[in-house]
């Protein structure tokens, strides 16, 4: 028969907050890896030494962070566990910054991207570069329109994420440049009639990655992510926010 795991109770937490521990454990600890079916409720409840309610509300938030993976009328498995989908509900609230600390997100850019770049330069194979040339095509066609330069835009930059092979560095990247500061940025271009200037800085990235020139694929990102930060700081008053909705 199981007994309890002996998870002592951390001081001043309550008794969900131990068992969404207790399960972290188990999964930290390589006993239940990603896929793992886990036992039915009455017999972890059991085993863990929980109520039914307590194992119910950790599941459901370990459920939400995705590291749980409930399937009705199937069960509950442990999720993937890849960097992507653990790390979204935590990034995914960067779209929530407000004003200025727009700005901050710039900053962490430009130390993560131009590395990022660089690396794709190394390791982009034949797949890669052709997708950063289709994006960079329709980033091209769309003319003026923000909306679709905001689309092509995001999945350039998506291809060079992906193309190190670094699930952290892909979320994180995915992260720091939201969906509301490229159209702001995009809106900001077409207002200025910039659009060729933004589009030569893809191309530079672009032809950089293709040839395999780290040092340049690194200097030509650093040009591009400089360029918009200077243009949002321009813009960007104290108390302003970066509008939903601007195409």
């Amino acid at each position: 028969m199981d007994q309890p795991i002996p998870i002592p109770r951390r001081r001043g937490s309550g008794v969900t907050d131990d068992a969404i521990e207790r399960i972290r454990e188990l999964i930290a600890s390589g006993e239940w890896s990603a896929g793992t079916r886990l036992p039915r409720e009455a017999d972890l409840a059991k085993q863990l030494g929980l109520s039914r309610n307590s194992l119910r509300e950790a599941v459901r938030a370990l459920s939400q962070a995705r590291v749980l993976d409930v399937r009705q009328g199937d069960g509950t498995y442990v999720s993937s566990l890849e960097p992507g989908e653990l790390l979204e509900p935590t990034l995914s609230a960067t779209h929530l910054l407000q004003g200025r600390t727009v700005l901050e997100l710039f900053e962490v850019r430009r130390m993560l991207e131009p590395e990022a770049a660089a690396m794709a330069a190394l390791r982009a194979d034949a797949e890669v570069v052709g997708a950063l040339r289709a994006e960079l095509d329709r980033m091209i066609d769309a003319g003026d329109r923000a909306e679709e330069l905001v689309e092509a835009d995001a999945a350039f930059h998506d291809v060079i994420a992906r193309a190190p092979g670094n699930g952290v560095l892909r979320a994180l990247l995915g992260s720091l440049s939201t969906r509301t500061v490229r159209a702001r940025l995009w809106h900001g271009i077409t207002e200025r009639q910039a659009l060729d200037t933004a589009r030569e800085e893809h191309s530079r990235i672009y032809e950089a990655i293709a040839a395999g020139d780290a040092d340049l694929a690194r200097a030509a990102t650093l040009v591009h992510i400089a360029h918009n930060e200077t243009w949002m700081r321009e813009h960007l008053g104290p108390a302003d926010d970066v509008p939903v909705a601007v195409v």
